[in-house]
């Protein structure tokens, strides 16, 4: 009778050891994932900032035109 519970045992320790076995490799395969990820979040941050950047260039830029284009209007309006 000993028998058949120490084989019953062995059986739950191996289903227990092939389950941790397979959750370390599930949470290495997360860590990787996880790792790209925080790459892609911190690429698209980098891109979220140079856009930001263009995009107050834009703006200045466009304000200087227009700061041209009243100048030019005045100056027609004078004539």
């Amino acid at each position: 009778m000993s028998f058949e519970v120490f084989e019953k045992l062995e059986a739950k320790v191996q289903q227990a050891i092939d389950t941790i076995t397979l959750l370390q490799m599930e949470i290495e395969e997360l860590k990787e994932k996880n790792s790209a990820l925080a790459q892609e979040v911190q690429s698209a941050a980098g891109n979220h900032e140079a856009l930001a950047r263009e995009n107050q260039q834009l703006k200045e830029e466009q304000h200087l035109w227009q700061d041209r284009l009243r100048a030019l209007l005045g100056k027609m309006e004078e004539v």
